[in-house]
């Protein structure tokens, strides 16, 4: 089963469930393959892999039908089932990369037998020592500091308030002191108290990682890219100074806005932005004070996906149906009956359910599934086109040998295909399906309020998905140390995102755990690779395409040479290193910011002129 959301699943669990994306953890299986008595030679190894990797199979299987029954059915039952699954499958996961880090002292063995215990042994993002006690050590603290993040709240006017609602009033509160007390009453009550017992998971972890043949945890996770460890860290930073330049004109541009909305006394003209002024706890995403950056006339777009929707007379199941023809006109099969009857579209009205949207393969062969809660509005009608990505991709890849191979070509890949298909929603798109009347597709005028709401969330979102690891990296290889935890992450924060906190912080604060990912372990690099990959494959699509107008208007729609060169990379799922599978389709070996640059270039000189006189910069 490959399940993917756009928030991961809770990490004790250890399952990941994604798509933003992530995959279910490798599951156990009672069958597993046991380690041999003697001491292996690379014929044992091979025949050990080809067991574990059935195992992984088959217990992914299992474990993907018991968690569609709850989160399409919760119940103490259901939950029951699932926390006895999520359990196997650790076992299994566990058991397995200990085995292959023994394996993987072999001589002999195949390259891509490498490969694979590679794999088996990267699946645990927070591996424990086998020393006794130390993995209910582990998980009483990470269980500990998922609770606070997840009973957590701040105040505002004094009084509590939890956790998805400050993160809505947030985005939407223009009043700087009350911003800056939801912030840090958030930060303080949330972060703080974690600091001791993640400093704890902290040892643990390295110390499995250790025992599974990695310098540290930060290791571990830097290593299933087919690249050695530090220069996969090295390609994210030369990414980000490619983009580096257009994050900073948006940001001189935002704060220069802030400024005249709040005044210089609440935000400067030069230097860093306040955080709490972003529209976003974390300032990862500012699309929410568009109303106070929107450049003058930028106006209406004159139209609304929703309305146009309404107007048609769509419903739920005719959304889904539309976004299955996109892919359709690309050249892919139709989806298999069974999704449309196994499906959960809508909301049931008779029992609780994960409304969470995600994308679901159960069998690893063609039960393809999503579950939303769909409502005829434009977020869902983007949705729809990103999720069925996700089940095109697990379906293009299911004739792979190997489960291990049945996933993405790196973990940023399967969110890239799905924010690339949403891209792709643009007034031709929405011309050629019929719901726009080409008279009404938005002037060149408008294209300018077009790409800032955009920029606004994939732009500003880029430093802060490479600081989130960075800083971990850093926590994990010993050179921020517990008692610097704090600083280190604020001078982080200044030198990617150019921002500060609303005020001082103590030594003590513990301002990165007041972020899900953290107490959750969840890595956070993917989204970073994902934000520049879609941009990638589009712009890929749209030159195969013939398209000849601004990039950011292509439409791709109907072109089944586009759909036969997106499949030949998608069917190569993780069979091969991610430079191979992305050569497939984009005809480059390497990964780079400079597409998202071009898609952005009219925003980014409307930007310079707008800024010149600034100082830009922090």
């Amino acid at each position: 089963m490959k399940t993917f959301v756009s928030l991961s699943a809770v990490a004790a669990c250890l399952i990941a469930a994604p798509a933003l994306a992530q995959q279910a953890a490798p599951a156990p299986s009672p069958t597993s393959a046991s380690a041999p008595a003697s001491a292996p030679d690379a014929a044992t190894a091979e025949a050990w892999i080809k067991a574990a990797d059935q195992a992984y199979f088959d217990q992914t299987v299992r474990s993907g039908r018991t968690q569609w029954v709850y989160e399409t059915n919760i119940t103490d039952d259901t939950e029951a089932l699932v926390a006895a699954s999520n359990a196997e499958s650790n076992t299994l996961m566990v058991r397995t990369a200990a085995e292959a880090a023994r394996m993987a002292k072999v001589s002999g063995l195949t390259a891509e037998d490498q490969r694979k215990l590679v794999m088996m042994r990267t699946q645990i993002t927070s591996p424990v020592p086998t020393t006794p006690g130390a993995a209910e050590d582990f998980g009483t603290r990470q269980a500990r500091i998922q609770g606070l993040y997840g009973k957590g709240h701040g105040t505002l006017n004094g009084q509590p308030i939890n956790g998805s609602d400050i993160e809505e009033a947030m985005g939407t509160n223009r009043n700087p002191d009350q911003l800056k007390e939801m912030w840090l009453s958030w930060h303080d009550n949330v972060g703080k108290p974690m600091k001791a017992d993640y400093a704890r998971m902290v040892e643990l972890s390295n110390e499995g990682a250790r025992e599974l043949g990695f310098a540290d945890t930060g290791a571990l996770w830097r290593s299933n890219y087919d690249m050695d460890p530090a220069a996969f860290a090295a390609l994210t930073e030369k990414i980000w100074n490619e983009v580096r330049p257009l994050y900073v004109q948006l940001h001189c541009y935002t704060r220069a806005k802030l400024g005249e909305k709040y005044g210089d006394g609440v935000q400067k003209k030069t230097g860093p932005i306040r955080a709490d002024l972003l529209g976003n706890m974390w300032g990862q995403a500012w699309g929410n004070i568009y109303d106070v950056v929107a450049p003058k006339g930028a106006g209406d777009i004159g139209y609304d996906i929703g309305e146009l929707l309404t107007a048609k007379g769509y419903d739920p199941v005719k959304m889904v149906k539309t976004g299955e023809g996109f892919y359709s006109s690309l050249g892919f099969a139709p989806l298999p009956e069974t999704f449309w009857a196994r499906s959960q579209i809508v909301k049931p009205r008779d029992r609780e359910v994960v409304c969470h949207a995600s994308a679901w393969d159960i069998d690893n062969k063609d039960d393809l599934r999503i579950k939303m809660c769909t409502k005829v509005n434009a977020d869902d009608f983007v949705t729809i086109h990103h999720e069925l990505g996700h089940n095109y991709y697990q379906r293009a890849y299911n004739q792979q040998p190997s489960r291990y191979y049945m996933e993405g070509a790196n973990d940023g890949f399967h969110e890239a295909i799905g924010d690339t298909m949403a891209l792709s929603i643009t007034p031709e798109y929405l011309v050629q399906i019929g719901l726009l009347d080409r008279s009404k597709v938005p002037s060149a005028d408008k294209d300018t309020g077009l790409l800032l709401r955009q920029a606004l969330d994939k732009v500003a979102a880029m430093p802060w998905t490479l600081l989130v690891d960075r800083w971990r990296w850093g926590v994990f290889d010993g050179s921020i140390k517990p008692e610097n935890y704090e600083a280190a992450w604020n001078q982080m924060r200044l030198k990617y995102q150019g921002l500060v906190p609303p005020a001082e912080r103590p030594a003590d604060a513990f301002d990165p755990g007041a972020k899900f990912h953290i107490p959750a372990v969840v890595p956070y690099t993917r989204y970073f690779l994902a934000r520049v990959l879609q941009f990638q494959f589009y712009e890929a699509a749209c030159k195969e395409a013939g398209w000849q107008g601004p990039l950011h208007r292509c439409s791709f729609y109907g072109n089944k040479a586009v759909g036969a060169k997106l499949n030949a990379m998608l069917s190569m799922g993780a069979s091969k290193p991610w430079p191979d599978a992305l050569e497939a389709f984009t005809g480059t070996r390497e990964i780079s910011g400079k597409a998202m640059i071009r898609y952005f270039a009219p925003l980014q000189k409307w930007l310079e002129k707008q800024n010149k006189g600034q100082d830009c910069g922090w």
